[in-house]
């Protein structure tokens, strides 16, 4: 095993040990939570070696990086999650990889998805993501809607061709009534999650948490899991 194998393994050790641990303090079983690895400015290598671990969900948030390492790594039986901020102008290149879309926040970006989805004959998962730093119509700072937007911007994915919606999205805001009060702020997701099941029950989808915060997500309900820090480790800046 080299070095790097060796790293990754006691790592993705201790993370499986803080879900199981969050599982059995939540009252859950294991198999509701699922792990993300957030891949993101580390390389196809690395990528190669979690799969040989036995991970099977990485995430990317920046098309360029995830483009040519989703491409190197296509022989694996990975699935593909886009995380980030997504421009429309990147819509064509990020359908080509990914399997599901968790940062679906407007209207003119679910068009720009279908439009594209139908194109490549792939069904595409999208995740609507929600912004509890927002004003109930307004965008977050780090991208997503406001609570108000969800029910519109839900049915529009749920009615376009080639997309499937699969559940909502948060990240932990930084600002706002929810800033440092992330179990609050996965609770409030979870009941917004029972709301949107209400109309499309198969939108049972909960992706929050991340290295810092999973066991509150863990607690609050999340289905999955976002965690790239505490099994890759910090990336030395460059420079």
């Amino acid at each position: 095993m080299t070095d790097r194998k060796a790293q990754l393994a006691g790592n993705l050790a201790k993370v499986e040990e803080r879900i199981a641990a969050a599982c059995v303090a939540a009252g859950r079983k294991r198999e509701e939570v699922t792990l993300i690895v957030v891949t993101k400015t580390y390389p196809a290598d690395d990528v190669r070696v979690l799969s040989e671990l036995g991970v099977r969900h990485v995430a990317e948030n920046r098309d360029q990086d995830a483009a040519p390492k989703a491409a190197a790594c296509s022989d694996l039986p990975l699935s593909w999650h886009f995380v980030g901020q997504l421009q429309t102008n990147k819509v064509r290149s990020v359908v080509g990889y990914a399997d599901v879309v968790q940062s679906v926040d407007r209207a003119r970006l679910v068009t720009a998805l279908s439009k594209e989805a139908v194109r490549q004959e792939r069904e595409l998962g999208c995740l609507i993501q929600v912004a509890l730093d927002a004003e109930e119509t307004g965008r977050g700072e780090r991208g997503g809607v406001g609570t108000g937007g969800i029910e519109e911007l839900a049915g529009l994915v749920a009615e376009a061709p080639g997309l499937r919606l699969d559940g909502l999205m948060t990240v932990a805001p930084l600002s706002g009534p929810y800033a440092g009060r992330e179990l609050a702020a996965f609770e409030r997701l979870m009941d917004l999650s029972t709301d949107l099941r209400s109309a499309h029950p198969a939108a049972n989808m909960v992706s929050a948490g991340m290295s810092a915060d999973l066991e509150q997500a863990v607690a609050a309900g999340a289905t999955h899991v976002r965690v790239g820090t505490a099994v890759l480790g910090v990336r030395p800046r460059l420079g």
